[in-house]
């Protein structure tokens, strides 16, 4: 298992910020979680996104540390001192969701996940789960914040969702989401160029993404649109990992995923006896450290 050093953050940017006022009162209510109807049109358009691919809490858990740092940052930027209800949507395993607790004491903690290990890995930790997928829930009124970390980037039409949310969400409502910016790096340049070469592109094409997320600018512009305060940034984060085929490691519990699924135990060796060694090349190790810069896009939005 590799052995993490510290996640250091490199010259994080930020921008396109306009104020954070009180949230407004509103009279409490509770509102049973409900099902957003999907129509037979998005039904056919997500069909294979719907996909099961199972996580493995385990090894999403290998980086732990350096996979905080983001949601930290993330809830830092919430600023409201006592909230009812908070959700965290696509909670994994609960092992950040727990820490919101300790943010907020009195708020009603619940985490949502459509995968079912990572749902009870977090009930294991005694949280209060739900299961379902993302694209068929609408925020109930009572919630006054919503905390989506490193989740959006798997969701088609994710934009789309953002603006529905926040139209159904009270005014003095918060949401907060985090995604991946890193599809231009290196680790996804390998992987997009084995994934179209002629050995790989029949099995694995139909299961890779290109570039599933916005630019911060983007972000900012589609939330605005909201009637929502906005604070919009991005960060790169250097994390010092170790270990043999470290950055191999870190992609197996995320982007290497629908790969995987989509090979039997044979193919999926041959596929990563090209890959490890070429990561390996654009990751080189020196003095038994590996650097891993990792750019992530921040957005909280406030709904007036």
């Amino acid at each position: 298992m590799p052995v993490r050093g510290m996640a250091r953050s490199m010259n994080p940017a930020r921008g396109l910020q306009r104020g954070n006022a009180p949230a407004v009162p509103r009279k409490d209510r509770k509102q049973a979680l409900r099902p957003l109807p999907v129509t037979e049109a998005l039904h056919s358009h997500l069909e294979h996104a719907r996909a099961p691919v199972m996580w493995n809490p385990d090894l999403y858990l290998q980086f732990a540390d350096e996979r905080a740092r983001p949601f930290q940052d993330l809830v830092a930027r919430i600023n409201v001192a006592a909230p009812r209800r908070v959700i965290d949507l696509g909670c994994g395993p609960g092992n950040l969701t727990a820490t919101l607790g300790r943010r907020w004491p009195r708020a009603q903690i619940e985490g949502f996940d459509s995968d079912s290990a990572m749902v009870a890995a977090a009930r294991q930790r005694g949280i209060e789960v739900h299961q379902f997928d993302a694209r068929d829930w609408t925020p109930p009124h009572d919630v006054d914040v919503i905390i989506s970390n490193a989740v959006l980037q798997w969701i088609p039409g994710h934009d789309a969702l953002l603006v529905s949310w926040l139209q159904a969400m009270s005014a003095g409502a918060w949401l907060a989401f985090q995604v991946p910016g890193n599809f231009g790096a290196p680790s996804h340049q390998v992987l997009d160029q084995l994934v179209h070469s002629a050995t790989w592109r029949d099995a694995l094409l139909p299961h890779w993404r290109h570039n599933p997320v916005l630019e911060p600018a983007d972000y900012a512009r589609l939330l605005l649109g909201t009637d929502s305060d906005i604070d919009v940034w991005e960060t790169t984060y250097l994390h010092v990992l170790s270990g043999e085929h470290p950055v191999y490691t870190w992609l197996s519990g995320t982007a290497l995923r629908p790969l995987r699924a989509a090979l039997d135990d044979t193919a999926w060796a041959d596929f990563t006896a090209e890959l490890k060694p070429a990561l390996a090349k654009a990751y080189p190790q020196r003095d038994g450290v590996t650097l891993l810069p990792y750019r992530r896009l921040f957005a909280v939005a406030r709904k007036r």
